[in-house]
């Protein structure tokens, strides 16, 4: 198992990504479940109760016994894409340190990622696709 020693404490790493945002997440069994995303509280990160259960899916769904403390460190995209990275994130990790879990998790679709981006500008066109208009005279 990819596991990594630091500091007298075993530490899960895994990256979730989705759109343009990605999440490092570093997970340690610890007495109860605790996240820090970004060095702030997710509650101060991820304001509003959709965001909240996207990113605890993962912890939910997975056979709640044990109790992990969970940090993040998430760059890129929007809002809501971080909270879908960062859950996607914490499922590859739970896979890695327990991989009984797999089936439950893959069956919740934690493990798909979800690539659409935007689509680069380029030259001569206004937007990606968009081109000015076009006159015959």
């Amino acid at each position: 198992m990819p596991e990594t020693k630091t500091k007298d404490s075993r530490y899960t790493e895994a990256v979730g990504r989705r759109k343009t945002a990605v999440a490092r997440v570093r997970i340690i069994k610890s007495a109860k479940t605790t996240f820090i995303v970004n060095g702030r509280t997710p509650e101060n990160y991820f304001p509003t109760e959709e965001l909240k259960t996207i990113y605890q899916k993962p912890v939910s769904i997975s056979d709640g016994t044990a109790n992990y403390s969970i940090s993040a460190v998430i760059k890129g995209g929007g809002i809501h894409a971080q909270a879908q990275a960062l859950a996607m994130g914490i499922a590859r990790a739970l896979i890695k340190s327990e991989p009984e879990t797999k089936p439950v998790i893959k069956k919740a679709k934690l493990l798909s990622r979800d690539e659409r981006m935007k689509e680069r500008r380029k030259f001569g066109l206004k937007k990606a696709r968009k081109a000015p208009q076009w006159s015959k005279r």
